[in-house]
């Protein structure tokens, strides 16, 4: 067990592999609001492609809880560059802290430029993303591309607070960008019968018919707030908004209850990598 360990710490400090596989924090603004988060690699055969992002951090006297799912395919280099760059460049936006949501629009543009200039390096895959802002513990701000998922919790009632990105769902757009959709029988919608996603980053060889434009929200944070899920599509595929946010409520700690979110996919045969942020603030 002990080499384990060390082998893991190891893998951490050089960067081999994805995140870690599971970590929790605190707020130092609000000591009960806490997060934990848990990465399961699904049944394929290519490498772990969910990245996470969960972490408190100040900035100019505030401070800011920085959340993300990012999930790969085809690639995890993209979603590792997620994870490195995404945050850093929402907060460089000068008017980050006035308008959030317009911060986070043009950061997810300009992003998404620079990984297509960097194709020849990043390769050829994409990454689906949400990103959640909590500022000093009283807003939340949350951005998606794909189908990956944030919901929040207010008295026991899930609300869904990203928009997954279907094919079905944006026909006409694809097709008036020169794309289609098919719709095999057996299969999902896909974009030019390759993405089940609308929306991502990267995929340079189907861009053209392909947005990156995310979709925003922001939501206040009050005494009836629960928790907010982020989760890639390895546990919505098997569980609603509604039961994701059931099978937590009873669960204090953040770390514990992204882990019973993943154990409860896998139990519902989940068969993709499954990734979960859970922040608890009760």
């Amino acid at each position: 067990m002990i080499g384990k360990e060390i082998l893991h710490k190891m893998k951490e400090k050089v960067g081999l592999g994805s995140s870690p596989d599971c970590g929790k924090g605190k707020s130092k603004i609000s000591k009960r609001i806490t997060h934990g988060f848990h990465l399961v690699k699904g049944k394929s055969h290519h490498d772990m492609e969910d990245y996470v992002v969960a972490q408190f951090k100040e900035v100019d006297d505030n401070e800011l809880g920085l959340f993300a799912i990012f999930d790969g395919h085809l690639s995890h280099v993209i979603p590792d560059y997620l994870r490195s760059h995404l945050f850093d460049n929402i907060l460089k936006e000068p008017d980050f802290w006035t308008q959030p949501k317009n911060a986070m629009r043009r950061a997810y543009c300009m992003t998404d430029t620079k990984i297509l200039e960097k194709a020849g390096d990043l390769g050829k895959g994409g990454s689906t993303a949400v990103t959640a802002i909590l500022i000093n513990c009283q807003k939340l701000v949350v951005a998606n591309v794909g189908d990956s998922r944030a919901v929040i919790c207010k008295n026991g009632v899930a609300k869904q607070l990203s928009v997954d990105h279907e094919p079905s769902m944006e026909r006409e757009e694809i097709e008036n960008r020169g794309g289609f959709v098919s719709n095999f029988p057996g299969d999902v919608a896909r974009v030019d019968g390759q993405l089940a996603v609308a929306r991502a980053f990267g995929d340079k060889s189907l861009k053209d018919h392909l947005s990156s434009e995310p979709d925003v929200a922001m939501e206040m944070i009050d005494d009836d707030t629960d928790c907010i899920i982020l989760a890639s599509d390895g546990l919505w595929k098997v569980m609603s908004n509604q039961e994701a946010v059931d099978a937590i409520k009873n669960i204090k700690d953040a770390l514990s209850a992204a882990k019973r979110l993943t154990e409860e996919a896998l139990n519902r045969k989940s068969s993709d990598d499954i990734s979960c942020v859970v922040v608890k603030f009760q």
